[in-house]
């Protein structure tokens, strides 16, 4: 027996039995969201939102009230003093660039404590050669390894007491590694050790695919990093936001990523809006939503594929860093079926069939399922992975708990036995 969107009654009762399995579970997220749907809209009050910030500029972008107050908003939320927030972003990638030549000079070292950060950021780093690389400016690179999914604290310690660091960056999502992601609690952990040894050692949090999986994020002053960066195609977007990022913390440390996204000299006194505004505003609106809606479709997917004997991490039970769902199929046919039933339950182009290919940025192929409303946002439900061992679906997203659960449905039939 097969429902309307063709898949098998024994998968269907699969999932549904899971999910009251994990009441209790979701009772735990919901009462997250409930706090975070509370900063968003005490902030909003607190800068007394209105129609007018919703009113677009073009051209140089001068005096744009909603904006600014957008910024303003951002930076109340995550308890810092300043945020950069810009449609002008094009990716949470290019907001990682955009700030680490911001806050590095020739001469300067960026070290990086959890190993080979995302790949996209090989040939900005020079990990693989490129002409207008980091490496390339004279700016020189290091990365210590985590060690059983933690800080190697030790070797830190060591390493600052004999190097001059300028910058170290913390990504806390996973990426395309076999890592866990890092939760706030080690985050918070790393940082009081580095800021012991030094205390002018600038610490930058990649914190894409983590925002509102937690009560803090990691620039409030109870965690202590100095600057952190995010793309609103991803949590804080909602859905809603078209594109865009944020780059969030020290006050003087954003303006230098506002003078080096547009121009010395002018700073984030210019960057249009061009309508962007209110779709910034709602997107974050339902920001707190949404992320709930991504962790339980997670914790839903984790529960089943364990279930069905596949590794999966994290499990459905243990804390969460982030919305993304690692199941290890260890065999590429099942990594692409499975992102193909994830494309086939998708609302945009569900008819397009799945094949790994070379994507810019990245060394492997990669298969990707992302029928999204906007493009390559990771906020909705996709799927994706590199084709190399030990074969990945890296999962997250989804609107709504709803689609999310259908989604999984449909990705489970593709692999039933």
């Amino acid at each position: 027996m097969y429902n309307e969107l063709g898949i098998r009654s024994e998968v269907v009762e699969l999932v549904n039995s899971c999910d009251l399995e994990l009441h209790d579970k979701f009772e735990e997220i919901d009462k997250l969201c409930d706090y975070n749907s509370l900063r968003v809209l005490s902030s909003f009050h607190k800068f007394e939102v209105s129609e007018g910030h919703f009113n677009s500029t073009t051209g140089y972008g001068y005096n744009d009230l909603g904006r600014d107050t957008i910024e303003k908003i951002f930076a109340n939320i995550f308890g810092c003093e300043d945020a950069l927030v810009r449609s002008q972003f094009i990716s949470g990638s290019h907001a990682l660039t955009v700030c680490l030549f911001g806050l590095l000079r020739p001469g300067d070292k960026l070290l990086s404590i959890c190993g080979k950060p995302y790949d996209t950021l090989d040939e900005v780093i020079g990990i693989v050669p490129n002409d207008s690389s980091l490496k390339s400016f004279g700016i020189l690179y290091d990365q210590i390894d985590l060690v059983n999914d933690d800080f190697d604290y030790e070797t830190i310690r060591n390493y600052l007491k004999v190097n001059r660091v300028k910058v170290i960056e913390i990504q806390r999502s996973k990426g395309y590694s076999t890592r866990k992601s890092l939760t706030i609690d080690k985050v918070k952990k790393v940082i009081k050790l580095i800021k012991e040894i030094n205390k002018d050692i600038i610490i930058m949090v990649d914190n894409c695919y983590c925002e509102f999986v937690s009560n803090v994020e990691p620039v409030n002053p109870e965690i202590g990093a100095d600057i952190m960066v995010g793309s609103l195609i991803k949590n804080l977007g909602g859905g809603i936001a078209p594109n865009g990022a944020y780059i969030a913390g020290r006050h003087d440390l954003v303006e230098l990523c506002a003078q080096r996204l547009t121009l010395p000299g002018e700073g984030r006194e210019v960057g249009p809006s061009l309508g962007i505004n209110k779709q910034i505003l709602q997107g974050l609106f339902m920001a707190p939503s949404v992320v709930a809606s991504a962790l339980k479709t997670a914790i839903l997917a984790s529960k089943v594929l364990e279930k069905l004997g596949y590794d999966v991490e994290p499990k459905w039970n243990d804390e969460r860093a982030d919305i993304v769902q690692n199941i290890i199929f260890r065999d590429p046919n099942l990594l692409i079926e499975f992102t193909r039933g994830i494309q086939q339950a998708s609302p945009i182009d569900s008819n397009a069939i799945v094949e790994a290919w070379d994507m810019p940025g990245y060394t492997d192929k990669v298969v990707m399922a992302a029928g999204a409303f906007t493009q390559g946002s990771s906020i909705e439900l996709s799927c994706d992975g590199p084709i190399r061992a030990p074969y990945i679906a890296y999962m997250q997203g989804s609107l709504t708990y709803n689609y999310g659960k259908l989604g999984l449905m449909k990705a489970v039939d593709k692999i039933y036995k």
